[in-house]
């Protein structure tokens, strides 16, 4: 169905009269969105399809709470990035990150970036995104997911505040605490390579 075709409220008004053609329509209609969001945030060893599953549970479950203060969409969101995060908060955190734990060429890649050298290696760009994944791995669900806003997926402040809920001023303060926390991590991978 087309965006401008689709008639939201009236959707959302059937879904809440138990229509099941209506639930069905409404989550082909906010499932591009929803996983959008889960594989931008997606936490290691989850299948995005079981993430959006619970996601679409807890819209269902918590329509009756939606006041349309938001746009139905942006509602979902907050659902979606909560999720995601809460998901995030459940996965035991890594105690440490050692340069054995990188794969061969995510050690070259490390390697050149510490020798500053420009030459591009085989794979080394999927070996780098690997390298920053395994890095954002080791900050907490919240500053992980600023920088993968702000930074991977290049959303304004503005976009992160409505997605999130979170007031400017903090979406700003945790983006700072968290390149500064990644920037530890990488410094200290540094100094345990130089050592070894």
């Amino acid at each position: 169905m087309a965006e401008d075709q689709f008639d939201m409220l009236g959707c959302l008004e059937r879904v809440r009269r138990r229509d099941q053609v209506a639930a069905r329509e409404l989550v082909e209609h906010l499932h591009p969105l929803v996983i959008r969001i889960v594989r931008s945030h997606l936490p290691r060893r989850v299948a995005e399809e079981d993430l959006a599953q619970d996601i679409f549970l807890k819209m269902f479950t918590r329509l009756d709470q939606y006041q349309g203060a938001v746009p139905f969409p942006h509602w979902v969101s907050r659902i979606a990035v909560t999720t995601c995060i809460d998901q995030l908060r459940a996965q035991k955190r890594r105690p440490e990150f050692r340069w054995a734990d990188l794969s061969e060429n995510e050690a070259e890649v490390l390697d050149n970036v510490l020798s500053d050298e420009k030459t591009e290696l085989p794979g080394s760009a999927l070996a780098a995104r690997e390298l920053v994944h395994k890095l954002l791995d080791q900050l907490k669900p919240d500053d992980r997911l600023v920088i993968q806003l702000l930074d991977l997926d290049q959303k304004t402040i503005a976009e992160i505040s409505a997605q999130t809920g979170w007031n400017q001023t903090l979406v700003k303060v945790r983006a700072f605490r968290a390149r500064r926390k990644l920037q530890k991590l990488f410094q200290e991978l540094q100094s345990k390579e130089k050592s070894s």
